[in-house]
């Protein structure tokens, strides 16, 4: 079994700042790509940033320029900085790792719970 566990979500008023950390634990053999997806009310879940164990990273659109994306393997950990947050970013943000676990020969896509993200005008 493998859980992520995501941490540093809240309330923010636009133009703020916000921290999101996920730590992956379990029988974890090695991790793939790490990243971070949002979902609004209403909405389907939408990739909001991802990163390759090399470090080679991909953004959403709408997110380009205001959040970085960063891992540190050793630690099995992914971050997000959200920096010049408007209200458009609220949403729960989850933090998905796909793993090769030692039951499995193939990868497997993980989720966490989710933490909520909320930005006030």
């Amino acid at each position: 079994q493998v859980q992520l566990v995501e941490s540093g979500g809240g309330l923010v008023q636009a133009g703020g700042s916000l921290r999101l950390s996920c730590v992956a634990s379990g029988s974890i053999v090695n991790i793939n790509a790490m990243g971070w997806y949002h979902q609004a009310p209403g909405n389907k879940r939408e990739l909001v940033a991802t990163i390759t164990t090399g470090g080679i990273t991909n953004y959403a659109d709408s997110v380009k320029g205001r959040f970085t994306i960063s891992r540190h393997n050793a630690n099995n950990t992914v971050y997000l900085q959200m920096n010049s947050l408007k209200p458009g970013d609220t949403a729960v943000y989850y933090c998905n790792a796909i793993v090769r676990t030692p039951l499995r020969p193939s990868l497997t896509n993980y989720w966490g719970q989710g933490t909520q993200v909320t930005v006030s005008s």
